[in-house]
């Protein structure tokens, strides 16, 4: 959406400016004149190029926004007044600007989760839609309360997940290079070393070893090509739908690691349905919104079957445990909660016991992880080491037989 600068006068005859998010200059018009603003002057901001990388407003920056909010409401501040408070103390600046963004578009007329839609890459579905609830029945500072409760555990699970994938990429990054420079650097001395020395008839294990080391050295622009390739082609097909989910079916079966994701997407699918259905949403908005945020296509399809089939008059449990997606007993608890009227509460606490689930995954995880790639990049690097010290012993024994 384009930005303008404008200048006016309010009813007093004073002088005001500002810049403000629009679809035309019409439209600025008319939301400034609602503020009781008539515009003198209005350009359209020129467009400059984007360096940032994301939407530059972290998930910690919205949850002191919807804590110090709800507080701020709670306390009987009017909206408009709270949201200028907070986009004026933000540390973030950028996130202050939207913030005045949402504040102008307050003042315009619109509601305050209208206003937040604005901002789709700041603030998802799922947070404009609990506001919009929130407005509705009156608990707004309540709910933005729990959006913030949430968002906290959401960063929780996600950062365990990640802790439980980097470990494991980065040792093997650190494998893949220790095994480059032995073959590009070291072992071609060692090659020459021998020459020099006369070792003669090279054990099997050394010609595997340098016949490897010499073939990496000859190659070595067209294997950095071909997997510099095959990195940006993994990157591109991630970027479709249908490569995402070829992907995202890999990653949940995965030996290891995918019953860690796996407990971790069903933490976060009870985690969110839960909150919307105890925020009032109905159900079946609710699991509109809870798949466009599962996170992973697989579990996306599946909860979208199990919407189409709730429409047409389904429970919501026997569609689920139809999915095979979802642990049976997750899918008894939710069947459970549906029968007696208590399905949030319910989906809280399988979220609760995911979460747990995934806290001791990972930490088993990393503790095998850590002696297994110990064990294997050691073995690695000792069979080339033996097979470079296998000639000199070779040559020292035929020193001393003479």
């Amino acid at each position: 959406m384009p930005t303008f600068v404008w200048e006016g006068r309010n009813r007093t005859g004073e002088s005001k400016k500002g810049t403000m998010e629009a679809k035309n200059d019409a439209e600025l018009v008319a939301m400034l004149r609602q503020q009781n603003i008539s515009v003198t002057k209005v350009r359209r901001r020129s467009r400059q190029i984007n360096l940032q990388i994301g939407t530059g407003v972290k998930s910690r920056d919205i949850v002191v926004f919807t804590r110090q909010f709800a507080t701020m409401i709670d306390a009987g501040l009017p909206l408009v007044q709270a949201l200028d408070i907070l986009a004026n103390q933000s540390d973030n600046k950028h996130f202050g600007r939207i913030l005045m963004d949402v504040k102008h578009r307050v003042e315009g007329g619109a509601s305050f989760s209208d206003a937040l839609r604005g901002h789709p890459k700041v603030f998802d579905e799922l947070f404009v839609n609990l506001v919009g609830a929130g407005e509705v029945a009156g608990i707004l500072d309540t709910i933005m309360l729990r959006l913030a409760t949430y968002i906290e555990k959401l960063m929780k699970l996600r950062s365990k997940v990640k802790g439980a994938m980097v470990y494991p990429i980065a040792v093997a990054l650190v494998a893949v290079a220790v095994i480059v420079i032995l073959l590009w650097k070291v072992i071609p001395v060692f090659e020459n070393m021998f020459k020099d020395m006369g070792a003669g008839a090279l054990p099997g294990l050394t010609q595997m070893v340098l016949r490897v080391s010499r073939g990496f050295v000859d190659n070595i622009v067209v294997i950095f090509i071909l997997a510099a390739g095959a990195v940006t082609g993994i990157v591109m097909l991630n970027r479709t739908r249908r490569g995402k989910r070829f992907f995202h079916i890999i990653y949940l079966k995965l030996p290891i690691l995918g019953p860690v994701l796996r407990k971790a997407a069903v933490a976060r699918f009870t985690r969110t349905f839960g909150t919307l259905l105890s925020s009032g949403v109905p159900i079946l908005d609710a699991m509109d919104i809870v798949a466009k945020t599962a996170g992973n296509i697989v579990i996306e399809e599946a909860i979208y079957k199990v919407r189409k089939l709730v429409s047409e008059g389904r429970d919501v449990a026997t569609p689920l445990m139809q999915t095979r997606v979802f642990p049976p007993m997750v899918v008894q608890m939710i069947g459970v909660g549906e029968q007696t009227g208590a399905m949030d509460q319910m989906l809280q606490k399988i979220a609760d016991f995911y979460e747990d689930e995934v806290d001791t995954a990972v930490a088993a995880l990393t503790s095998l992880m850590e002696p297994l790639m110990i064990v294997v990049l050691g073995g690695i690097v000792g069979v080339i080491m033996i097979a470079m010290y296998m000639p000199i012993f070779q040559v020292a024994g035929n020193i001393r037989g003479t």
